[in-house]
């Protein structure tokens, strides 16, 4: 083992993740790779974006960038807003911020056109599950948050209650993306009503706790 792999494993995998490490990087990356996939069937299915995608589309329409950059830069973006309220990104942030991305660009560029209100629909149903799945996923690896969801956290912590924060950043976001072109519809609001219950069902499920010993948490 080289120098340079002995060093990279003390300072990236060592302290920031707990055992089982080995799943929670493969759990990590596969989840992070749905998320991308599903929100690229919920934009294919042209029924209305998740919040998020909705400003993503509308900055693409704008800038004749594709998807996957555009969520890239704003989840760059966000990252630096965590500054000021003193959030810290783990190895799950960063990764978010690029593989989403990618996998958005990557999916839309191989997925058939759905032909048909049938279709759509199979797309969208197909979407909402997917992101739910993947989110259970990525946030059970406990290796930090999206940039997204530490912005509602460091509001949070300034005084909103989450529910504000939450409500208020993503009518925001739909907001801005629909007067720059993105798409919202039925699919907008159906993500909205039943992404919570669902990662609620799911988490449980992918959540993965450190290893314990006899003398606690393993090292």
């Amino acid at each position: 083992m080289t120098a340079l792999v002995r060093i990279a494993r003390r300072a990236f995998i060592s302290p920031v993740l707990p055992p089982p490490r080995i799943r929670r990087l493969l759990q990590l990356y596969l989840g992070l790779h749905l998320y991308g996939a599903a929100s690229a069937l919920l934009i294919a299915a042209r029924l209305g974006a998740m919040p998020w995608d909705v400003l993503h589309q509308g900055l693409a329409i704008r800038s004749g960038l594709s998807i996957g950059t555009c969520s890239i830069l704003v989840g760059a973006l966000l990252m630096l807003l965590w500054i000021p309220l003193r959030q810290r990104p783990g190895l799950g942030t960063v990764s978010n911020v690029v593989v989403i991305g990618l996998s958005v660009d990557a999916t839309l560029w191989w997925l058939p056109e759905a032909e048909g209100i049938a279709a759509r629909s199979a797309y969208l149903a197909l979407g909402i599950l997917g992101v739910a799945v993947a989110t259970g996923c990525y946030i059970g690896t406990r290796l930090g948050p999206g940039p997204r969801d530490g912005l509602m956290t460091g509001l949070a912590a300034r005084g909103l209650s989450v529910r504000a924060a939450r409500t208020g950043i993503e009518v925001a976001v739909v907001l801005t993306g629909f007067l720059l072109g993105g798409t919202v519809g039925v699919g907008t609001l159906l993500f909205a009503v039943t992404i919570g219950p669902l990662v609620h069902v799911v988490l449980p499920r992918t959540d993965i706790p450190p290893e314990t010993g006899p003398r606690g948490p393993a090292a």
